[in-house]
């Protein structure tokens, strides 16, 4: 015979499935974006600072792929240039990194991310244990579909092709070809690079899929008098150069993690606040997130 505390045990296990089931049809209605059902692209760029900053972009990396993983999503890296070596552990920081998520509502979760994120804390790099601000950017677009590839016509001869051998930490090179693809969209000066597929021509097609992606949002934004001139104000050979638009001298901040003197992760939009940033940093993002979504859709 079942017992009375067995019964309440699975009439709650019930109610918190139903509560799940309503909380997802809930985000499902805000999620009515033409590419929020669809995939993302995430990129990060670590802002000036050095070693903290390339730390703290890598720290970001491990955060929502942590996220991903919680949600079922798949990730691969695209493209990573890597920073400096050093601090604790002879850990390796990043300049820039491009990550493609694929999972249902994957761009719509992750589209309110893009802003710039800032780190307060005691410096792993710092012999004097002195107390460091770091900033990153994130950045997040759609996978777009055929109908605006046909729409954003990009001819051969408005990119620059380069190849190269795809390199890990510490500069060496994980191929012996030089299957890597670094686009240039020469009107704008935007670059794209990909190294996450074994032969080239992989690698020039999911690089011209973010290319698109990024001429599609800046054509969204409304930003024709920008895109005229933006050429000349890109810091050249640099993979921030589109980031460095969006950052607006990296002014824009959207949420901080302090992990010194006190512990808080604090969105400066929604006003959400974790005292838990190890939690947050894991990828225990939705609290921030589902706040974002509903406050783009009020």
């Amino acid at each position: 015979m079942v017992q009375e505390p067995e019964l309440e045990g699975e009439a709650e296990e019930k109610i918190k499935e139903l509560e799940k089931r309503i909380k997802e049809k809930e985000l499902s209605v805000f999620l009515a974006g033409k590419y929020d059902k669809g995939n993302a692209i995430l990129s990060i760029f670590a802002g000036a600072g050095g070693q903290d900053a390339q730390d703290w972009a890598t720290m970001l990396l491990r955060m929502y792929e942590r996220y991903a993983g919680l949600k079922g999503y798949k990730t691969s890296v695209l493209s990573q240039s890597f920073g400096e070596g050093g601090g604790p552990e002879g850990r390796i920081g990043t300049k820039s990194v491009s990550l493609e998520i694929r999972g249902k509502n994957a761009y719509g979760f992750l589209r309110n991310e893009s802003g710039v994120h800032r780190l307060v804390r005691i410096s792993p790099f710092s012999a004097k244990k002195l107390r460091h601000t770091s900033f990153a950017l994130v950045e997040v677009l759609p996978e777009i579909g055929q109908d605006i590839e046909k729409e954003i016509k990009v001819r051969p001869e408005d990119i620059r092709l380069d190849t190269f051998r795809a390199s890990g930490p510490g500069g060496q090179y994980v191929n012996k070809r030089e299957s890597a693809v670094r686009l240039t969209h020469l009107a704008t000066g935007i670059v794209v690079a990909c190294q996450s597929e074994r032969l080239q021509g992989l690698n020039k097609d999911k690089a011209m899929k973010i290319l698109l992606a990024k001429l599609y949002q800046l054509k969204q934004s409304g930003l024709k008098e920008e895109l005229k001139g933006l050429k000349d104000k890109l810091h050249s050979g640099s993979l921030m150069k589109y980031g460095d638009r969006v950052s607006v001298g990296w002014g824009n901040q959207i949420r901080s993690y302090v992990l010194h003197p006190y512990k808080m992760v604090k969105d400066l939009r929604t006003k959400v606040e974790s005292a838990n940033p190890e939690a947050v940093l894991n990828g225990k993002l939705d609290e921030f997130i589902e706040a974002e979504i509903k406050l783009n859709k009020i």
